[in-house]
């Protein structure tokens, strides 16, 4: 038979169990966001518009507008088929140019514009120190990640 003292300390055991496994697993589902294309983008159900979503593409050349005395930046975000307009207010990483990849977290109006309240930049998967760089030395890249080409 099973004393008191053991019942209590696996309940006790089992009670901190449940409760971490509720705080991590608990809310998981609600704050998943994934990415989508800004092809995705425009094909949204009205009833997506004003919810959260993260959206990758690649920033097109010579779409960049800053206006001026302010925080708010505006660009064009493509996958190569379609491309559509963000508005963002904020300071964006050093990485975010014209021309590279970046995913915007924010929302998608009725109006056709995105809303972004943060911006994540996409670094060059070929790294090398700068060191390497000034001597001349090249090596032969992995291709690991492909990244969207946009011309």
């Amino acid at each position: 038979m099973i004393s008191k003292k053991k019942m209590g300390i696996t309940g006790s055991i089992a009670i901190v169990v449940l409760g971490l496994g509720y705080l991590a697993f608990g809310n998981f589902g609600e704050n998943l966001v994934y990415f989508v294309t800004p092809s995705e983008v425009i094909a949204l159900e009205p009833e997506r518009y004003g919810k959260k979503m993260r959206v990758a593409g690649m920033v097109v050349e010579s779409s960049m507008e800053v206006v001026p005395e302010t925080l708010k930046i505006k660009f064009d975000l493509t996958d190569g088929a379609e491309t559509i307009p963000v508005a963002f207010e904020g300071i964006p990483p050093d990485l975010f140019k014209e021309g590279k990849g970046a995913v915007v977290e924010g929302y998608w109006d009725k109006e056709g514009v995105f809303h972004s309240h943060m911006i994540m930049a996409k670094h060059e998967e070929d790294y090398m120190p700068m060191e390497m760089k000034q001597a001349g030395v090249e090596y032969e890249t992995k291709g690991l990640i492909n990244t969207l080409k946009v011309n």
